[in-house]
């Protein structure tokens, strides 16, 4: 016999590991954004400076952009423990201790996130019916990235419920792999 756990199976291991991919598929998609943002700043910068043709969207639109690249990358930076967290005692607690941690400021983060969520279908609920755009040359509606918001703040919620189960998992023992 070995003392190595086995492995989690049924609902919420399965559950788990949906979200853990689906967080990651959704990073990495967000991390090209960047390359789209480089681009249309890169656009602004040619067009300002070398042919004397301000474009008055690039600005927003990397604006844009770079909103939706950190609301896209939320559910990742959770999966990976990518987030900022002061170490003062937390590295010298054993790996039960760290997950009895993590479950408390888990649920702290449901709390914010609710509250955040809630926030965010108001604002885009007002986006649509009043067909909200920003002030400025461009124009551009709201609606797409507060919908975007509301999305990636659910899919951030469905990443903290995957976490709040590893971390009772490795309490009981039997770590998900």
């Amino acid at each position: 016999m070995s003392d190595v756990p086995a492995p989690q199976s049924g609902p919420v291991a399965t559950y788990v590991r949906v979200m853990d991919r689906l967080s990651g598929v959704v990073g990495i998609l967000a991390m090209y954004l960047i390359f789209a943002m480089i681009g249309v700043l890169l656009l602004d910068a040619v067009t300002s400076n070398v042919l004397d043709i301000p474009l008055h969207w690039c600005i927003e639109a990397a604006q844009f952009t770079l909103a939706a690249y950190y609301f896209l990358g939320g559910a990742m930076t959770l999966r990976d423990n990518d987030h900022a967290r002061m170490d003062l005692l937390y590295d010298r607690l054993s790996e039960r201790g760290k997950a009895r941690l993590d479950l408390i400021t888990s649920v702290c983060l449901l709390t914010f996130l609710g509250v955040l969520l809630f926030g965010s279908i108001s604002s885009t609920i007002y986006s649509y019916e009043t067909n909200e755009r920003r002030f400025s040359m461009w124009n551009p509606t709201m609606a797409p990235i507060k919908t975007l918001m509301v999305c990636c703040i659910v899919l951030m919620i469905l990443q903290t419920f995957a976490q709040i189960a590893k971390n009772v998992g490795v309490m009981r023992g039997r770590p998900f792999t």
